[in-house]
């Protein structure tokens, strides 16, 4: 008996280089597409993992001089300070505001286009919609904001024109901050909205046609067979998109609200993003803006993993 149980305990122990053998035979079968995912994983180590490293500066008084290793630390001293300032509110606000109702627009219009797109029977035109829906995603930030400086001009814009040849008087869009959300957000969703459909379309693509069939011979209309049958099957993408988006939530890309924004409209237009580029790369705070963009990137942490177990309990579709 004895003899049995040390052999039962031994074989284990015995399999364990054996799977190891095997793995490494895989692996070296597919060694090209391994050797693949050496640039990726350079690409992350180096220029993701590696600046890492220099996250200890939120915590320190960053002296170039003295470098990161020999500058003293200070402890949560610049966050604190970031937690009484007085634009602590509003950068937070203007941050929170921008991307919440970006998501509550600009998410449910990009799957609206992928619906619209795949129910309309006539090829050419889908193209057509399609192509027109995408083209402005590759223009340049600084074209779109040229653009809007142009369309809503209040001496020479056609909006403003239009808005006279109404009656009504000329509006300083740019220049006033309750009119730069609206324009922003409306301006992002019109640059976005195809690329962002791209993928809703694919995933309609993998509906099973025969289930469109059925709901025609039971006599569905269009409207039933998208609520029912082409919203369910897609609902899996949506969940990981949502929860993708609100990874990134605090996350705002600062060029083109840079670019927008002005003296008169600051008080809607100053974020987050744009703070730490003026304070931290202008000014040279470097360890007190690291600290706020440290804060930036725990909340979004922190979202990223309640929305994902949230996903995974409602809809058992998540990330992880």
């Amino acid at each position: 008996m004895k003899s049995a149980q040390v052999h039962a305990n031994a074989a284990p122990s015995r399999n364990i280089p054996g799977r190891r053998g095997r793995v490494w035979k895989q692996m070296a079968k597919r060694w090209d597409l391994y050797l693949m995912l050496l640039l990726p994983i350079a690409w992350y180590l180096i220029f993701h993992y590696g600046p890492m490293y220099g996250l200890q500066i939120a915590f320190k008084n960053f002296n170039p001089a003295k470098g990161i290793i020999g500058s003293s630390w200070v402890g949560f001293d610049h966050i604190l300070r970031f937690f009484d300032s007085f634009y602590f509110w509003r950068l937070l606000w203007n941050t929170l505001s921008i991307n919440l109702f970006s998501l509550l627009i600009a998410f449910p219009i990009s799957i609206l286009l992928a619906l619209i797109v795949n129910e309309i029977r006539s090829k050419t035109f889908s193209k057509v919609l399609q192509n027109i829906t995408f083209i402005p995603h590759f223009i340049s930030v600084v074209v779109i904001v040229g653009i809007l400086n142009v369309f809503l001009s209040p001496t020479t814009g056609p909006i403003n024109s239009l808005i006279e040849a109404l009656g009504g008087s000329p509006i300083r869009f740019l220049e006033e901050a309750g009119w730069f959300k609206t324009i922003f957000i409306g301006s992002n969703i019109w640059q976005n909205m195809g690329w962002q459909s791209i993928i809703y379309i694919a995933a309609l693509s993998g509906v099973n046609p025969q289930l469109y069939e059925a709901a025609k011979i039971d006599g569905a209309s269009r409207l039933r067979r998208v609520w029912h049958i082409s919203l369910p099957g897609i609902v899996p993408v949506i969940v990981i998109m949502l929860i993708l988006d609100i990874g990134h939530f605090m996350d705002i890309g600062f060029e083109k609200i840079l670019l927008m924004q002005n003296n008169l409209n600051i008080e809607s237009s100053d974020v987050i993003s744009t703070f730490v580029y003026t304070t931290g790369i202008l000014k040279g705070e470097y360890s007190y803006t690291a600290a706020i963009g440290l804060f930036n990137s725990v909340i979004n942490l922190i979202l990223l993993l309640l929305v994902n177990r949230f996903a995974r309990k409602v809809s058992e579709t998540s990330l992880w």
